[in-house]
């Protein structure tokens, strides 16, 4: 008897997890035996007038995404255009794991938009019908998406963005296939950014490797900003050494802007600080005086105060008295009095 039931359990367990709160619906369910794709397309391909097909997959551990207030309780409208946000919050469920409801809205044979949204969260399908597709492999949806995500116009970023938050290790490798080279640059910005926003060690990983090796200045760009998002600790690193190291102006002097929304870490102010007296281009110099006065007053006014009295380039000490003087800090006027005085 043991044997009968335990199985029975497990399996009221899963369809339990396979069942989201999907109400003001025509539902239907099926269970997909083996690979996602085919019954994706027959439900695609009969689908004439409107509908939603849906199913759920693991998510990432810090992904909410519910309606466009993010509280608990309310019912999500996918038929709404931005009916919904995507947040990565730093809560700690308790117990269970994440999970998310992935939907693509069909018509004439053709899937018009992807949207996503936590599991838990009620869905008000407006009347239509959907087709919830059950036991689906989280790989399977991730090559499903990739797919979409190939595909480029309105689907591609959703597509990306959803497979950010899947939570199984072919996402990985699926956003690291979009960032090569020969891909196209915006397919591989966004996939830069949900590396950092959404992959974790791994993501990290990917980027450092691509700050290191990429020839594109916008892509490694973007990988410093998805480094300033990142979780990582060691994602200050690459961005410090990308500050100092990296052969584009361009790409340093926004390692030097992201560093300064991280004043609280000393190794950042030191980096900042070393560009202001040290980079060989005075542009560079010059972003790294505005990222000193993107600090707190406490620790960016007296480096600029420092500059602006010590620094040898006569553009970098211009920059210095120009920030202090939009900064209207107390210490800023009692700098200008002296010199005026003097």
């Amino acid at each position: 008897m043991r044997a009968f039931v335990l199985p029975g359990i497990l399996a009221a367990s899963l369809l339990a997890q396979q069942r989201p709160d999907i109400q003001n619906a025509r539902l239907q369910t099926q269970t997909v035996q083996g690979e996602l794709g085919p019954a994706f397309r027959t439900a695609v391909n009969a689908q004439i007038s409107p509908g939603w097909i849906a199913y759920v997959v693991p998510a990432v551990d810090r992904h909410n995404s519910c309606c466009q207030d993010g509280q608990s309780g309310c019912v999500c409208a996918p038929e709404q255009e931005g009916g919904h946000t995507t947040n990565l919050s730093n809560q700690v469920k308790l117990e269970g794991q994440a999970e998310m409801l992935v939907l693509y809205r069909a018509e004439h044979r053709q899937v018009g938009r992807i949207a996503f949204f936590s599991a838990g969260c009620g869905i008000d399908a407006g009347g239509l019908p959907v087709h919830l597709l059950q036991s689906v492999s989280p790989a399977g949806s991730v090559r499903l998406l990739g797919e979409f995500a190939r595909s480029g116009g309105s689907l591609r970023d959703p597509a990306v963005a959803a497979i950010a938050l899947h939570r199984d290790p072919s996402a990985d490798g699926m956003l690291e296939s979009f960032v090569a080279a020969n891909q196209p640059e915006e397919l591989r910005k966004k996939a830069v950014f949900w590396l950092g926003s959404a992959r974790g060690r791994r993501g990290y990983e990917i980027l450092d490797n691509l700050l290191r090796a990429d020839s594109s200045p916008e892509v490694r760009s973007q990988a410093i900003f998805a480094l300033s998002i990142s979780p990582d600790p060691d994602a200050l690193k690459a961005m410090i050494r990308a500050a100092h190291d990296d052969g584009s102006a361009h790409v340093r002097g926004q390692a030097l802007f992201w560093l300064a929304q991280k004043a609280q870490k000393k190794a950042a102010v030191d980096a900042i600080w070393n560009a202001a007296e040290n980079d060989p281009e005075t542009d560079v110099k010059k972003q790294a005086v505005f990222a000193l006065s993107q600090m707190p007053p406490e620790k960016g006014t007296p480096l600029l105060i420092h500059l602006a009295e010590t620094n040898r380039n006569r553009e970098v000490r211009k920059q210095a008295m120009f920030w202090l003087g939009q900064s209207r800090d107390p210490r800023a006027l009692q700098f200008f009095e002296q010199v005026l005085t003097k």
